[in-house]
């Protein structure tokens, strides 16, 4: 057996392993219990399930006609894309909050108290707190992270530009019969 030989019955092997594993993984990955990881993490359920099924779909899509048996290494690097994928083709696309969300009624409330000046970001801290009168936030260091992780807030506390917006799309949505 030439060295050639050697080294593709090698990289080959190293390939298999590889193939094995990323098998085993979405394997392991279906097998996450994604409502009990949402709850404990305070997400919507169904927005981690559609994460998790866009992720698996993709891996797998990843993995068609390559990780095949019996495996060919130079089918495998020719299947391999070229150029990196367009933007629609994301899988992760929903694994982020996204600015032009529709904002729940806690997020709308919070937005609206801002906008007012009855609630405020309390100084060297990531909380909200009521200025004056009338009830504060019921979770005040989540509502400012979730505010700040779709930009309707600035680190400083104010609504920025999308935060304006959001609060006019969740009041034209309250209006609604």
């Amino acid at each position: 057996m030439s060295e050639a030989d050697a080294d593709r019955n090698n990289f080959e092997e190293i390939a298999r392993t590889l193939a094995g594993e990323v098998s085993r993984a979405v394997e392991r990955l279906s097998q996450i219990d994604v409502d009990e990881i949402a709850q404990s993490a305070g997400a919507e359920a169904e927005r981690a399930r559609r994460w998790v099924e866009d992720l698996g779909r993709w891996l797998r899509e990843q993995g068609d006609g390559v990780w095949t048996a019996p495996f060919d290494a130079t089918a495998a690097w020719d299947a391999a894309p070229a150029q990196p994928s367009r933007r629609g083709d994301d899988p992760l696309r929903h694994a982020a909050p996204h600015p032009l969300d529709l904002p729940t009624a806690d997020q709308g409330l919070a937005l609206a108290a801002l906008d007012s000046g009855r609630w405020k970001l309390e100084p060297g801290t990531s909380a909200l707190a009521a200025q004056g009168e009338g009830p504060g936030p019921s979770d005040a260091l989540g509502l400012a992270r979730e505010l700040r992780a779709r930009d309707w807030m600035s680190a400083d506390g104010e609504l920025t530009l999308s935060g304006r917006s959001a609060l006019e799309r969740w009041l034209a949505a309250a209006s609604r019969p």
